[in-house]
């Protein structure tokens, strides 16, 4: 018994060795197994974990505003809702079709081409309606999704529009100064994770502590909104009585050189960019080229009074209205024998200017049209510009000086002939026209002296005379007002050669005519029941340059009246005048907010800009759900009489 019980002690032991054998050779395999996944395979399996429970997710910023001088907005975005699909994800490709066409009114057949798509994201419809997005929420469709993007608003309807340009759907810049700032203007996109389950449901965003601004940067323009607004109402008058073609105005601030307007008729409206025509969308001012007829006279005779070849009183004889210069023959309205040369360019005498020019020489006169801009760029920075048409001297023959000198034969812009008058306004020396206040521009171009101080204030004097009892442009006098201007009636080149029955009808004004503050151009192109700029393009000018000055307070009460009388022709453009904003105004004491909630966001910010309020919006959407102030309140410029914030704020649905 005794021998039995120690054999089976014996093999007990045996076993147990083994099993541990084995538990060690086990446990010795999983360290090694261990270390090789440790040292060898530890970063490859951190990255699948990774990838399996963090999502990278995006946040896309807003586009930049563009402003005018003062704050105003010309241009920015709002939140919008956008649908898009993934179609490996999508059960019933029919079911989802059909709810898609007939929620978002597209093409069922477009609409199942893109969900059979092979592609793993397909947009189905851009910035739908919150009507349209309400209805998706309910379908609840797998593999259809919402995403909010920002969509691209200009609040004053048509104001400044080819001048501001737009933005495509993707909210990249197309033309204007949306195109040239675009990079500036563009958003950027932040990157950062989202924790999800083994399912892909996201768990939670961890977002606190990030610094990253995704948003654009702004730009302020010199433009000034209600001098914007006045020459454009203007224009539009002007055009609609004399049936025109089209027009120009410009206003620009002679110390700084900004351009305080630039409007261009037929006007364009950024917020309908799909149903305008490239003939609107056209920035006149900067790319179509005219000969400017009569304003260019006054820069033959300040160079020929810094040459010395006239002075102010020097007797011309215009020949009594007919003078013939090689096989051509020059023609003056008004026919007149013998005039001193102030009142040469006070009648706008073309044989008389003919004759100063040709005594002057080509090449003189030459050098200081090329001094003076004209012939090249002036780089505002905008695409497009023209570089207008100034051919060499030695190619001119002498019909050609001869027509030169009255502005025929010749091709300028009409920011070309506002550096030009700037010159003459700012005692002869140059100035770089400025259409950016924000960001600073690099362009500093050197100021030339082209005329002396002496010669810049003699042809202001003479463009005084213009606007006197007998000058041509005595329909610009304001009252109590000196300002010195100058009339143009520019027959127009006949595509079949020579000169044909249209007419560019022009006029400049430079005010105070000693000390000029303001310059103010009109160009109205083809004018149909006159022709004469005194009579189409003299009282466009008057009226900008009036209500400018109102603007700035330095009228009579009696002009202030007629400031605010201006009537307005409604049918003259594209679109109701009421679309553009009027000057701001300052609400009364007992104003009252009115009720923009419900509305779409559009029409209430056109609301509130034209009262002169530029809302915070908070929120996603393109519906008004809150306001505040609420309605009934008080505005908020009397609000901070009362202790409350200064604000008005537009929450989205």
């Amino acid at each position: 018994m005794a021998q039995d019980n120690a054999r089976r002690t014996d093999h007990s032991g045996i076993k147990m060795g083994f099993v541990m054998a084995l538990f060690s050779i086990a446990l010795g395999a999983l360290w090694v197994r261990t270390g090789w996944v440790q040292l060898h395979e530890g970063d490859d399996l951190a990255d699948q974990a990774s990838r399996q429970s963090l999502a990278a997710e995006y946040e896309y910023g807003e586009r930049g505003r563009i402003l005018d001088r003062n704050g105003a907005m010309l241009a920015t975005s709002v939140e919008a809702r956008s649908v898009f699909a993934r179609p490996h994800e999508i059960e019933n490709v029919d079911v989802a079709a059909d709810v898609l066409s007939r929620d978002l009114k597209l093409s069922r057949r477009e609409v199942y081409a893109k969900l059979k798509s092979r592609k793993k994201f397909v947009w189905i419809k851009r910035q739908v309606t919150d009507r349209e997005a309400a209805a998706l929420d309910r379908a609840d469709l797998k593999g259809v999704r919402l995403t909010t993007e920002h969509a691209r608003i200009y609040p004053n309807g048509h104001l400044a529009g080819q001048l501001l340009g737009f933005t495509d759907i993707d909210g990249r810049g197309r033309e204007g100064v949306e195109r040239v700032y675009d990079k500036l203007l563009a958003p950027s996109r932040a990157e950062f994770e989202v924790q999800r389950d083994a399912t892909g449901h996201l768990l939670y965003l961890d977002a606190h502590g990030r610094e990253v601004d995704v948003n654009g940067k702004d730009v302020q323009l010199t433009i000034d909104t209600h001098i914007q607004h006045a020459a454009e109402q203007a224009l539009a008058n002007s055009i609609a009585k004399y049936d025109a073609r089209a027009g120009i105005v410009l206003v620009v601030d002679v110390k700084s050189g900004d351009i305080l307007a630039m409007a261009s008729e037929p006007f364009f409206n950024p917020n309908t960019v799909r149903s305008s025509k490239p003939s609107q969308r056209r920035l006149r001012p900067l790319t179509d080229i005219y000969e400017p007829g009569s304003t260019m006279k006054p820069f033959l005779f300040a160079a020929a009074l810094q040459e010395g070849t006239i002075t102010p009183d020097t007797l011309i004889d215009c020949e009594n209205g007919r003078w013939k210069v090689a096989r051509r023959i020059i023609r003056d309205t008004h026919p007149e024998r013998w005039l001193p040369a102030r009142k040469v360019l006070r009648y706008s005498s073309n044989i008389g200017s003919a004759k100063i020019g040709m005594n002057l020489g080509a090449g003189v006169y030459h050098d200081y049209l090329t001094k003076l801009g004209f012939g090249e760029k002036t780089h505002l920075g905008l695409p497009g510009e023209s570089t207008g048409i100034l051919r060499p001297a030695g190619a001119w023959s002498s019909v050609d000086l001869a027509c030169i000198s009255f502005g025929q034969s010749i091709g300028v812009t009409a920011v070309q002939l506002a550096r030009g008058f700037l010159c003459l306004a700012n005692q002869g020396a140059t100035r770089d026209l400025n259409l950016i206040l924000s960001p600073k521009s690099e362009r500093k171009n050197a100021s030339i002296q082209v005329f002396s101080p002496e010669t810049a204030t003699t042809v202001l004097k003479l463009m005084e005379e213009v606007v006197q009892d007998d000058g041509t442009g005595r329909s610009a006098r304001i009252e109590g007002i000196r300002m010195a201007g100058k009339t143009g009636t520019a027959q127009k080149a006949s595509k079949e050669g020579g000169y044909g029955d249209q007419y560019l009808s022009s006029f400049v004004a430079l005010v105070p005519a000693e000390a000029p503050e303001l310059l103010v151009i009109t160009m109205i192109d083809e004018p149909q029941k006159a022709n004469y700029g005194s009579m189409v393009a003299a009282p466009v000018c008057r009226e900008v340059t009036v209500r400018t000055l109102a603007y700035h307070d330095q009228l009579s009460e009696t002009l202030h009246a007629e400031a605010e009388d201006t009537p307005v022709v409604g049918d003259a453009t594209d679109e109701p005048l009421a679309a553009a904003v009027p000057a701001p105004v300052v609400p009364a004491d007992d104003g009252k907010v009115p009720d923009v909630a419900g509305m779409p966001v559009r029409r209430a910010l056109e609301t509130l800009v034209r009262m002169g309020i530029v809302p915070v919006i908070k929120g996603q959407g393109m519906t008004v759900k809150r306001q505040e102030p609420a309605a009934g309140q008080p505005w908020p410029g009397n609000r901070a009489k009362e202790g409350t914030d200064d604000v008005f704020v537009l929450w989205l649905s």
